[in-house]
């Protein structure tokens, strides 16, 4: 598939400033109100982004259909995420007999439970799990590079692992030996940098992060969580918000599921203090990885526009953060 021409910068620097507050194992910001949008109907009018380097054509990857996205409310993670991928097509639309498949959560650390919002709600990563087995996916791989603990502890303690090998999925700790340099033809900052190459070679990539409070780049959403798919991190906080967009130009998830079940306000991205939880009880799902991280953003009092590396992926055109210009799905689970 063509890659998408790129829309000229709209010197997004300026609205970043928001500050402050494979080894498988065996089977294995200050409180915000919060802000609810208003339901939308208007059909999207910017063109599906591509979704890996193989392009849709190949990966399975749909265009979009009536409902751009979907965001569910309720208090079952697990049927508000069943609800949510069937009001945007069902898993069929992303995933099809035979594919390899890779769900990638945020899994941080092993420092807490789920209930700190630290890391994605597991249910949620459960049940991605079994609707990917479900439409025909041959293997289904979680994973994520934690900075804090080892990954099995942290698999562990997320309640993550649990819910993915009774899902019948896998859990996998990500092999150094894996990392390697690769291009990134779109990039605006960066041309190259060592990804995991699974994530680049897998037919669908699903990205699974938790919406919680940054110190660094005000939100951790869905583009944020691609760093867990690369090493050398701590070089990417140099110009850090156009080099997550460009990243997430690289790695192209077909699918993206924001966690929003508890959003993690203040004191991100580890947490530690239940005080700073809100029990929000939303699961967003849409094509558009952009579409999806902007309206998380309202969840926190703020727009697509104020986080840095939204409006940098939305100048790169790799989707929309003009909630306006799509159809957003509103349901009650």
């Amino acid at each position: 598939m063509t890659a998408q021409k790129r829309i000229s910068r709209r010197e997004f620097l300026l609205k970043a400033a928001l500050s402050g507050a494979g080894i498988t194992l065996a089977g294995c910001a200050a409180d915000r109100a919060l802000a609810t949008p208003s339901a939308r109907t208007t059909v999207a009018t910017v063109p599906y982004p591509p979704t890996s380097e193989a392009g849709p054509a190949e990966n399975g990857a749909p265009a979009f259909g009536d409902t751009a996205l979907c965001a569910a409310r309720g208090e079952d993670p697990a049927e508000m995420t069943r609800r949510a991928i069937t009001a945007i097509g069902g898993m069929e639309r992303f995933v099809r007999p035979g594919m390899d498949v890779i769900i990638k959560p945020n899994i941080c650390t092993d420092y807490y439970p789920a209930e700190f919002a630290a890391t994605t709600n597991p249910q949620v990563i459960g049940v991605l799990v079994s609707l990917a087995l479900g439409a025909g996916a041959s293997r289904v791989r979680v994973m994520d590079n934690p900075f804090g603990g080892t990954p099995q502890s942290a698999y562990r303690v997320s309640g993550i692992e649990e819910e993915v090998l009774a899902a019948g999925g896998e859990m996998e700790v990500m092999n150094t030996h894996k990392f390697r340099p690769a291009d990134i033809p779109d990039g605006v900052d960066i041309r190259e940098w060592v990804f995991y190459q699974d994530i680049l070679s897998a037919d669908a990539v699903i990205n699974v992060p938790i919406a919680k409070h940054h110190g660094t780049t005000g939100l951790t959403l869905a583009a944020k969580n691609l760093m867990g798919t690369i090493q050398n991190r701590g070089q990417i906080h140099a110009n850090i918000h156009q080099r997550i967009a460009d990243l997430a130009s690289r790695v192209r998830p077909v699918l993206t599921v924001v966690d929003a079940v508890r959003t993690l306000m203040r004191n991100g991205p580890t947490g530690g203090n239940l005080d700073d939880v809100r029990q929000t009880n939303t699961i967003i799902a849409s094509a558009d990885m952009v579409a999806a991280d902007s309206y998380a953003a309202t969840l926190f009092g703020l727009s697509g526009a104020d986080i840095g590396y939204i409006q940098a992926a939305n100048d790169m055109g790799l989707g929309t953060l003009r909630l306006d210009e799509i159809k957003v799905e509103e349901i009650s689970v």
